[in-house]
């Protein structure tokens, strides 16, 4: 009976790990999205820069877009975070994106070793699990 409990309890952890493992697996993912996001942003510099106007698609809300031109193309309003963004031309912008999209590979390393680090506890769980249900059924044909 102990060891059912023990095994109850390692199934139980395991679950938790797993858990785990299932969010971190997901902010990896939204860091993922976000570090495309700021190549695309790149692109987007790179395409505008030096051109008097440019044609456009504006978002108005709800998926929607209209048809505008970008009359000046040498000052970006750039995010820092926290709600605060900054007038930039575009190298500027370069530099704060360059900044922002170190962070973001940097967080998104972390997160891949904590999973990596969740996921090898999960399986050395998974492991001990199986060597106490091998044991019990050993047990059990020798009883029987």
């Amino acid at each position: 009976m102990e060891d059912q409990q023990r095994l109850n309890n390692l199934v139980n952890e395991m679950n938790v790990y797993r858990q785990q493992a299932d969010l971190i697996q997901q902010q990896i993912e939204l860091i993922q999205a976000s570090i495309a996001e700021v190549d695309a942003l790149f692109a987007t510099l790179d395409d505008i820069e030096g051109k008097d106007s440019v044609e456009a698609f504006v978002p108005v809300g709800a998926g929607s877009f209209v048809k505008g031109e970008l009359k000046s193309t040498d000052e970006i309003i750039v995010s820092i975070g926290a709600g605060i963004a900054v007038k930039k031309d575009a190298e500027g912008a370069r530099e704060i994106l360059s900044g922002q999209k170190e962070e973001l590979i940097d967080s998104r390393d972390k997160m891949l070793a904590n999973l990596q680090q969740v996921t090898d506890m999960a399986g050395s769980l998974q492991a001990q699990a199986e060597q106490i249900a091998a044991a019990a059924q050993g047990n059990m044909t020798q009883m029987g």
